[in-house]
């Protein structure tokens, strides 16, 4: 017997190689080469590797500006949305009411919008004819604050469902028993809860301040002039003043930040899964009791409205508001100026590039999540995992240069091709689609695949037979979120979508490039395309999602 499980572990490790062998090739041909290429162009001349360059950059004012910028609004955007969204978090686990499934909905729909879209809906409350200008006369769309309250909608779904699904699942008679013993309800929830929840905070923190520190669309479209952060820079340096020095050592710090805030969070994950004894969560949730809870309610509630659901809406109402329909009608026409073909077709591009991205991130990340299965890898799998998370920190405007630096000579002389668009798409869904079906493949009891393979089942029947029933409606959500976020995909896209083909975030950045209320009233109407198609696959997720025991959003 032990002979035979010998056998299979040797099996089983040989497969997992084979599993990840495309994943590897897809990510060091699509991702390591593009970025490495970009860099190697800054860098090198004549042959020689400039790296005296790294300091000379480092040193200019304007830069260290943008590093500081970028730091501290990824900082100030962390706090304000942990200080926001904490209290949600609390409200979603302990409080039943009614109405809540669907609100959960409402709160995740803003994580999935397009960036370019977040920073349109915020434009239309703060900027130039906003909300706030028709009101009081009040703009504040090129101050640091749209920033900050727009990280804030965009992120506040990453505490409630990493903090929240954690909350949940905490066993509530734990904190009873401590204020039985005496203990104050500040004092219980500090030194049982709060130990408790400390790793799912610190990591629902790390990711917010990943998504900030890398923030691109909103900055680009709320900032203007005033505000940069590094994405945004190496877009400028590279598509303004064609300094591509500049922007390889803007990427190899932004490269360097990512890699740390990835370890930090990886250290967070293996505490939390190592050190919780958790409950059903079904059975911790009750009706708000008393006017304190009611009052937490009614106050979480108002800061959804206005914070999440506002913005939304008054992007719906600016882009109605020339009459019958003028906007989405003008959606339909061409002027011969930014578009060589009719806004609205940019809605089929995009629809057609995100279906293959998709189908492209569900193979790759299902091959990688099935090969990292086992939680007692070895480092070069635990190594390969940090890698699949790269893409979404690292910076994708490189990455979207990087592929008309690099993919220019046969065999690979992809420039003119379609598949570029999609391919770069797939870089951002694959991480979705490993963390939603890793808890769920591994959920799975090892004995059942090790009887298939004793048995005779090859690799691919076990996988077939015995993993893909249980993990069916994880594939399923797993491809919902690679459709939504490949759907909106802007970094990379803005360099490598086709005048003739545009995708919709890009047409909208286009739209809002140019002066005029028309292309404005344009923009507005493409983003609640946009925003309409992504929350409806969001809500369609709802009914089947997965939701992994430690509250792993």
């Amino acid at each position: 017997m032990d002979l035979a499980r010998s056998e299979v572990g040797r099996v089983r490790n040989a497969a997992r190689l084979g599993l990840m062998a495309l994943p590897v090739a897809f990510f060091g041909l699509f991702f390591a080469y593009p970025v490495v290429a970009i860099v190697e162009r800054g860098l090198r001349v004549d042959g020689a590797w400039q790296f005296g360059r790294l300091g000379e950059v480092l040193a200019d004012p304007g830069i260290r500006h943008v590093l500081w910028f970028t730091a501290w609004q990824a900082l100030a955007s962390t706090a304000l949305t942990l200080l926001i969204a904490l209290p949600g978090a609390y409200v979603f686990a302990r409080f039943d009411f009614p109405g809540k499934q669907a609100l959960r909905a409402v709160v995740t729909v803003p994580f999935v919008l397009p960036t370019v879209v977040v920073g349109t809906a915020f434009l239309a409350v703060l900027g130039r004819g906003g909300l706030l200008d028709e009101l009081w006369g009040v703009r504040l769309d090129t101050t640091v604050w749209a920033i900050l309250l727009a990280h804030v909608f965009f992120n506040y779904a990453v505490v409630v469902r990493t903090v929240g699904g954690l909350w949940a699942q905490l066993d509530p008679r734990q904190e009873e028993a401590a204020r039985m013993l005496g203990a104050s309800r500040l004092t219980a929830w500090r030194t049982v809860t709060l130990p408790a929840l400390g790793p799912a905070v610190a990591a629902a923190a790390l990711m917010v301040f990943l998504f900030t520190f890398t923030s691109f669309g909103v900055v680009q479209i709320l900032g203007g002039p005033t505000f940069s952060t590094l994405e945004v820079e190496i877009y400028r340096q590279t598509t303004e003043i064609f300094d591509l020095t500049t922007a390889a050592v803007l990427t190899l710090v932004q490269f360097a930040a990512v890699g740390a805030i990835l370890g930090v969070h990886a250290w967070t994950v293996r505490r939390r899964e190592s050190a919780l004894r958790l409950v059903d969560a079904a059975g911790t949730a009750r009706r708000p009791r008393g006017a304190g809870q009611w009052a937490l309610l009614a106050g979480v509630l108002l800061s959804i409205v206005v914070l999440l659901v506002l913005p939304l809406g008054v992007l719906v109402q600016r882009s109605l508001k020339a009459p019958d329909l003028g906007y989405y009608r003008a959606l339909t026409s061409s002027d011969g100026g930014v578009f060589l073909v009719p806004p609205i077709d940019a809605i089929g591009n995009s629809l057609s590039y995100a279906a293959v991205a998709t189908l492209v991130a569900v193979l790759i990340g299902g091959l990688a999540a099935a090969a990292l299965t086992r939680r007692d890898a070895g480092r070069l799998v635990r190594g390969f995992d940090a890698l699949l998370m790269l893409p979404l920190g690292v910076s994708a405007v490189t990455v979207g240069f990087g592929f008309l630096i690099a993919l220019d000579e046969p065999p690979l002389d992809l420039r003119s091709s379609w598949l570029l668009v999609p391919l770069a798409q797939a870089l951002v869904g694959v991480p979705f689609v490993v963390r939603t079906m890793l808890p769920v493949l591994r959920a799975v009891d090892a004995r059942l695949r090790e009887a298939a393979a004793v048995l005779g089942a090859s690799p691919w029947r076990v996988w077939r037979e015995v993993d893909l029933p249980m993990v069916r409606r994880a594939l399923l959500v797993a491809a919902g979120f690679a459709f939504a976020v490949s759907l909106g995909e802007f970094g990379a896209t803005v360099f490598i979508a086709r005048a003739d083909n545009p995708t919709l975030p890009v047409a909208v950045a286009k739209l809002l490039s140019r002066a005029g209320d028309l292309n404005y009233g344009q923009a507005m109407a493409l983003s609640t395309i946009l925003m309409v198609v992504c929350a409806t696959a969001l809500l369609l997720l709802e009914k089947l999602v997965v939701v992994d025991r430690t509250g792993e959003f």
